[in-house]
């Protein structure tokens, strides 16, 4: 169930990312924008789930949390500072007139 919710946030946050690069550039920067998202995501959850599955033992899975869950969990952590980073946060630089 976990799960269901951190995947409802990716998508939120891969919609938020593609309509605020579109906005700012063109339908290519919405699209580079999901696809950076899921490049991330994927390569993250790989790296996280081998690391929940080790140290997670399966006597300790439930219905609401497994090691999968665990994985996310542990992925969402560093992908809400590089969404904050890559995609919230606006420039410090002074734009030029």
């Amino acid at each position: 169930m976990i799960e269901v919710l951190i995947f409802y946030l990716h998508i939120v946050g891969a919609l938020y990312a593609f309509t605020k690069n579109w906005q700012k550039g063109n339908i290519k920067d919405g699209i580079f924008a999901i696809l950076i998202i899921g490049l991330f995501f994927s390569i993250g959850w790989a790296l996280t789930g081998t690391i929940a599955h080790v140290f997670y033992p399966k006597s300790w899975n439930s219905i609401y949390f497994t090691s999968d869950t665990l994985s996310l969990v542990l992925l969402l952590i560093p992908e809400i500072i590089f969404f904050y980073y890559y995609f919230y946060k606006e420039s410090s630089t002074p734009k030029n007139a």
